[in-house]
């Protein structure tokens, strides 16, 4: 016969019916919220270039004026649609037809052209070489991503953050800050933005490689240490 006192005792450890639906509803929304946020950011950006495109595209050729005129509408029984996404497409085929043409001699020569001009304007120069830079950055083809993950002490001795190898150290900086050591360049990230953060020069021996993979360390920094991707501890318990 079951002690009556260890009958009670798991009668009260048992979570209520409110308890358990509260862990259901946090564990669905772990799994909703991503989901959900996903597309309605594709949503968002889809409708934001439709509408930045449209306005270029004459009424005779917008979809809704095509398919009234495909079905045989008129006025009086005019459908009206809203086809998100055609937008998109006409944009992308335009980026393509500009990037085959800049690529060419006669597109590289009115390019250069362009940018000559828009060195001489003051203001506008500004911006659009800042905003070229970071269209290179981010859309360039070529290997630009950190080598690796690793360790620095920061913002002192004793206290250790994440931080990843961009590359050596050249030029004037390197001159000036290696004594027959290598200097590492190093990018430590904020959280939970890893988009700003600082630049480093270190020397190599205060860095400290770490064995997870760059994409592992930089959901360690944008989950504030909560998602801890490390050999078999990289599955995360939903809420109870």
């Amino acid at each position: 016969m079951m002690d009556p006192h260890l009958e009670e005792h798991q009668r009260r450890s048992k979570p209520g019916l409110i308890a358990r639906l509260r862990g259901n509803f946090l564990a669905g929304l772990i799994i909703v919220a991503p989901i959900g946020l996903t597309f309605w950011l594709i949503w968002t950006v889809v409708g934001w270039i439709d509408g930045w495109v449209w306005p270029f595209i004459p009424d005779y050729y917008q979809p809704q004026a095509v398919l009234n005129r495909v079905l045989g509408r008129t006025e009086e029984n005019w459908i009206a649609v809203n086809v998100r996404g055609v937008g998109v497409v006409v944009f992308l085929i335009f980026t393509v037809i500009v990037g085959w043409i800049g690529k060419g001699l006669i597109g590289r020569s009115f390019l250069g052209m362009g940018e000559r001009l828009l060195d001489r304007t003051p203001v506008v120069s500004s911006i659009y070489n800042a905003a070229k830079q970071i269209a290179e950055t981010v859309f360039s083809q070529r290997d630009t991503s950190f080598d690796k993950a690793c360790l620095v002490e920061y913002p002192r001795k004793g206290i250790w953050a994440i931080a990843f190898i961009s590359t050596n150290a050249k030029g004037e900086v390197d001159e000036k800050l290696s004594d027959g050591e290598p200097v590492v360049t190093v990018f430590l990230p904020t959280t939970p933005n890893p988009t700003s953060g600082f630049l480093l020069f270190l020397p190599r021996r205060d860095v400290k490689e770490l064995e997870m993979s760059v994409e592992d360390a930089a959901k360690l920094v944008i989950s504030a240490g909560l998602v801890y991707p490390n050999g078999n501890d990289d599955v995360t318990e939903a809420p109870s």
